[in-house]
């Protein structure tokens, strides 16, 4: 195993997209813990990366900003509002209705029945929520940066995870919704992405006081599995001016920080830009050129179902890190289909740096564990 410093080096390599280098080895997660417990493969609460011998990216990740809600403090009070044998309708933490299948919450995709923003006087009523001045946000946030900085002493990569703009605007107003709003309502749309700016860049500031952010990490969502849930045009109406603006107050706040303070190394870049890392499931080939538009260099998580080969997207985008596209039907499939595709994939992807292969999203309970070690058998031969 490599020790804390050759994994630092093995980070820089990966954002630095060095060709040939050796390959972090991490999953995105896992829905099949249950039925690999209750066939005896792995017991619970089983640590998957020591598990597997994972050797990790030395990332950091800055709390506070959520990473697929909106960020409220306080959140809503959750609680069940029905439930039968099958199914309980709650509200949770955002202020949404949602409908479950009863006891299976993790790795289940629920029906969304209501939304806390309809009109202007719903969002009146909620946005103090997001509030950047309350006293409980930033006591939590005093708490969060001291913790961070003796972290990021240490030379760890640090990434602000964001909830991303158009997943907050769904948590808020609902997908469907939105595609109405924009028509009928586009100033509450600017309304709630303003709050989303104006709290995003007071957070990002605090943290900025203190340490570097290397990465700013969008959870956004944005596709399905034929390509964006809204149009290029409207992604750069209603989201990119935000992103603008935040990007490049994070830019100029690093490098302030790095000239103000030029005898600490952990507040001087790594070698590589800041990294624009966005996020989102379905097919995200159309909107990776329109991303690049906000400064995007890294994208995850390559669903292959939706269309999504890293070898191709690779060949067509040589600029950017990629996360994810190791297909995980194929998994379930056979161990010959596993290594067929590694065999694909691996070695190409080796070869021009800034690839770290995941399952295209947590590994389903159809994977067999025995699957599942041969793949990350394949993996860590490909990745010395």
């Amino acid at each position: 195993m490599r020790d804390f410093e050759q994994l630092k080096k093995m980070t820089t390599d990966f954002y630095s997209m060095k060709p040939d280098a050796p390959i972090a080895l991490e999953e995105f997660g896992y829905y099949c813990k249950d039925e690999w417990i209750s066939k005896g493969h792995i017991k619970e609460g089983e640590d998957m990366n020591k598990l597997f011998g994972f050797e990790r990216l030395q990332n950091y990740y800055l709390p506070g900003l959520s990473g697929t809600v909106a960020p409220f403090i306080p959140r809503f009070r959750e609680e069940i509002i029905e439930s039968d044998d099958t199914y309980e309708i709650a509200k949770d933490k955002a202020g949404r209705v949602v409908k479950y299948f009863k006891g299976k919450r993790d790795g289940f995709m629920p029906q969304y029945l209501d939304f806390p923003v309809k009109d202007i006087k719903t969002w009146d009523d909620i946005k103090w929520r997001l509030d950047y001045a309350s006293e409980e946000r930033n006591e939590d946030l005093k708490r969060d940066i001291e913790k961070a900085i003796p972290i990021v002493q240490k030379g760890y990569h640090t990434v602000m995870y964001i909830v991303g703009a158009f997943m907050y605007l769904r948590s808020l107003i609902g997908g469907e919704e939105i595609l109405y709003m924009i028509y009928d309502n586009p100033q509450l749309i600017h309304a709630c992405m303003r709050k989303w700016l104006e709290l995003s860049d007071y957070v990002t500031s605090k943290y900025q006081d203190h340490v570097r952010i290397d990465e700013l990490l969008f959870d956004e969502d944005i596709c399905y599995n034929h390509g964006p849930l809204i149009s290029p045009l409207q992604i750069s109406s209603f989201l990119f001016p935000y992103y603008k603006e935040l990007i490049q107050g994070v830019r100029d706040r690093n490098s302030k920080l790095s000239k103000s303070d030029k005898g600490n190394i952990y507040k001087q870049p790594k070698g590589y830009d800041l990294i624009i890392h966005v996020a989102t499931d379905g097919d995200c080939r159309p909107v990776i050129p329109v991303y690049k538009e906000i400064g995007m260099n890294y994208m995850s998580p390559m669903e292959v179902a939706s269309g999504c080969d890293v070898v191709q997207i690779r060949k067509d985008h040589p600029d950017i890190r990629i996360k994810g596209g190791i297909d995980k039907r194929i998994l379930a499939h056979s161990k010959e289909a596993i290594k067929t595709e590694i065999d694909r994939i691996l070695p190409f992807m080796k070869k021009y740096g800034g690839y770290l292969p995941t399952c295209d999203h947590g590994v389903p309970p159809e994977v067999p564990f025995e699957n599942y070690v041969y793949f990350r058998e394949l993996l860590r031969e490909y990745a010395k």
